[in-house]
């Protein structure tokens, strides 16, 4: 945007060398993704290239990798939106509870009826049904705790944790009255995977994922206001109230449609955002939010592919991500030494 006193133009960057260094980053992290999505087709195909089976075969992994892109947009975009709303780069969306309702909604599915409930849960109307639920949950405890004179953001963020905590209770209580076979079954739906997915809820969860990302991304710009924190902000004219809403609103959106899908990822948004802003050197929405996706997706198809063929354990992605997620969750609150 060109200044009106002195001609020049600003930038969100601060160095021309900053811009073309994260020029460089993305076009590197793309090609990692590149790479990356082609192991995922290709990689230990057993039949014949360029034959019929071949192309039916990679057809067929065409799905994981679309829930892959899904997922990383929604993780990436979802952290990065709700840490700026919520001033803290240590929170993610996963404290106010999402993960903790997919649980106590598939214990519960289970334990009342049984092996059909767990089958059940992989239906369309099903994954409208989650979705919708978390979604709604999401509204009523913004509404609550975000409206009125006594509006607080640390308040909601408490709020969550102890709802996170009951329906997390609620689901151990229930979880140990289960047969054997039903807790299998349910510990098989509770561990981020891939393999969780079911390719036909894509037609539901691309367009809702993509509303919402386009909708954090017109706000990109606002959000950059509410990253100055509330007394700046307000300063400047932003209606703070309003827009931090409006963007917990699209990242519960987009936090309901990738737990639904694959399952919870506790760490998964923490180590996405972080390695952006590490990568970035910008604070820019709109500049963070590609990089994060391409981040998410590096991480996502790095971690199904290792978990795939070399642990054999069918895209069982959540293993990786929380333990290395884990790891960087730990350094990096020692380091920062508060919360």
């Amino acid at each position: 945007m060109p200044d009106l006193v002195t001609g020049r133009r600003s930038s969100v960057f601060a160095t021309a060398a900053a811009a073309r260094r994260y020029g460089a980053v993305i076009g590197a992290l793309a090609a990692t993704a590149i790479l990356l999505a082609a192991a995922v087709l290709l990689w230990d195909n057993p039949m014949p290239v360029g034959s019929g089976g071949f192309w039916r075969i990679v057809d067929l992994r065409v799905g994981n990798l679309a829930v892959i892109a899904v997922v990383a947009f929604c993780q990436g975009a979802a952290t990065v939106a709700f840490q700026t709303v919520a001033g803290n780069r240590i929170v993610t969306p996963s404290i106010m509870g999402f993960e903790s309702l997919y649980t106590a909604i598939s214990t519960a599915a289970i334990f009342f009826f049984g092996a059909a409930g767990g089958l059940a849960l992989y239906g369309a109307g099903a994954y409208v049904l989650q979705v919708a639920t978390m979604v709604a949950f999401a509204a009523a405890l913004y509404g609550w705790l975000l409206s009125g004179r006594l509006a607080n953001m640390q308040i909601m963020l408490l709020v969550g944790i102890i709802l996170g905590g009951a329906l997390a209770a609620f689901s151990t209580f229930l979880q140990r009255l289960l047969t054997p076979t039903e807790f299998d079954l349910l510990t098989a739906r509770l561990i981020g995977s891939i393999a969780n997915a079911d390719v036909t809820h894509l037609g539901l969860a691309a367009p809702l994922a993509l509303l919402a990302g386009l909708g954090l991304w017109w706000s990109g710009r606002r959000l950059d206001v509410l990253a100055l924190g509330r007394p700046v902000a307000v300063s400047l004219g932003s209606e703070q109230q309003r827009e931090t809403m409006l963007a917990l609103l699209l990242v519960s959106v987009l936090m309901a449609v990738s737990t639904s899908l694959i399952g919870p990822m506790t760490f998964l948004g923490f180590l996405v955002a972080m390695i952006t802003y590490q990568l970035a050197d910008t604070y820019a929405h709109r500049r963070l939010f590609p990089m994060a996706w391409l981040v998410g997706f590096v991480i996502l198809a790095g971690a199904y592919v290792v978990m795939k063929h070399v642990f054999s354990a069918r895209g069982a992605v959540g293993i990786i991500v929380e333990i290395v997620g884990g790891v960087f969750f730990l350094v990096y609150l020692l380091r920062k030494g508060r919360l």
